[in-house]
């Protein structure tokens, strides 16, 4: 669905309500510009606390990635 918002003289614009609604977006978000080819994108940064237990369903790939990393570490140290 595209939505379409203006933007003011003082530079700014409204990002409409059901985009906010469907991606969190809140008083005190924090967002991101990112230009791309002729076109800006917005992307939310989630704060600290959004990200709080996010490594919980990755648990056993993230402990396999360190053991690598360990295991590479020994291997140089000892090169």
């Amino acid at each position: 669905m595209r939505e379409v918002a203006t933007v003011t003289s003082k530079t700014m614009v409204t990002i409409p309500a059901r985009i906010r609604r469907k991606y969190g977006l809140k008083q005190g978000t924090k967002v991101v510009f990112l230009e791309s080819e002729g076109s800006v994108r917005l992307v939310p940064v989630p704060s600290i606390s959004d990200l709080f237990g996010i490594d919980k369903q990755h648990k056993d790939i993230l402990l396999q990635a360190v053991r690598e990393l360990e295991e590479e570490h020994r291997r140089e140290a000892r090169e």
